[in-house]
């Protein structure tokens, strides 16, 4: 972080890659060098970007902190920032101010079976955890992704998802909620789909993020499944603003989803007033 929280790093694009009709991926680089070499993150962490003239929104990172030199954010154009940002293209600058709140647990999860779940734009958050462990690959055990969006085209990182599934080290589940005449796999919602695959608990830990109703339903299936509450972890980002702890936008009982978040336990989350339901 700059030493002024509220003040954010001048960083150029270098890359635009688009995932869906209205998402990108961002790839910036920091113009300042020093800080393009010294910059450090963890995995779950976010950084707020800024449209200088327009204002500034939170973003999770999506690349791995394993990778040197760039920042990835995928972006989904849904409002006066977000479209503002798709405006731009490689050249130009973006602020990034960060890294901001806390990360997934990667190190209370060494020698665990780890399964993520994601929806739609809810793989980003947790593509920066799934690098991450098969960059450290001796460090986690067996590794499962189950993926689902609405349709084919809302599927993104497609050229990954390809590449997970063909990786020997990893299991790969996708599904949509509708297909089409290009589309040869599973047809469903992740939630039921989750059912049909039905993960063992033992030694395992379950990241998901996506739309709330889903996650909703995604941690009743699991629980039924035996999972334990301490072994389900989230992330809140959707609910921020400031990104430090300022705003009080994200504030639920006596946390700051931007401070002491976003990634929390369902554990955590049962034993805070209103988190469940905010």
């Amino acid at each position: 972080m700059s030493d002024n929280i509220y003040l954010p790093w001048i960083a150029t694009i270098t890359e635009v890659r688009p995932e869906t009709a209205d998402t990108s991926t961002f790839v910036v680089t920091f113009d300042d060098p020093q800080l393009r070499e010294s910059f450090t993150y963890l995995p779950g962490q976010f950084a707020e970007l800024s449209n200088f003239g327009v204002g500034e929104c939170p973003i999770g990172i999506a690349s791995s902190p394993t990778w040197a030199g760039s920042l990835e954010f995928c972006v989904r154009a849904v409002g006066t920032v977000t479209n503002a940002i798709h405006d731009l293209d490689v050249g130009d600058k973006l602020g990034v101010r960060g890294p901001l709140g806390n990360s997934w647990p990667i190190e209370e999860i060494e020698g665990k079976d780890l399964l993520f779940i994601g929806g739609g734009i809810g793989l980003p958050p947790l593509r920066s955890l799934i690098h991450y462990v098969l960059d450290n690959r001796e460090r986690y055990g067996a590794v499962e992704i189950i993926y689902g969006a609405r349709s084919p085209q809302d599927l993104v990182y497609k050229q990954e998802l390809k590449q997970w599934e063909e990786q020997p080290d990893v299991d790969l589940y996708v599904t949509v909620d509708a297909g089409d005449g290009t589309w040869d796999g599973p047809v469903g919602f992740v939630p039921p789909f989750l059912r049909e695959i039905n993960p063992t608990p033992e030694n395992k830990v379950a990241f998901t993020c996506g739309p709330p109703i889903m996650i909703k339903l995604v941690v009743e299936a699991l629980e039924e499944m035996g999972y334990a509450d301490a072994n389900i972890v989230t992330t809140l980002e959707m609910k921020m603003k400031c990104g430090v702890g300022k705003c009080g936008r994200c504030n639920i009982g006596d946390r700051y989803v931007c401070r002491d978040g976003p990634v929390f336990s369902f554990d955590q989350l049962r034993r805070i007033p209103g988190a469940l339901e905010a």
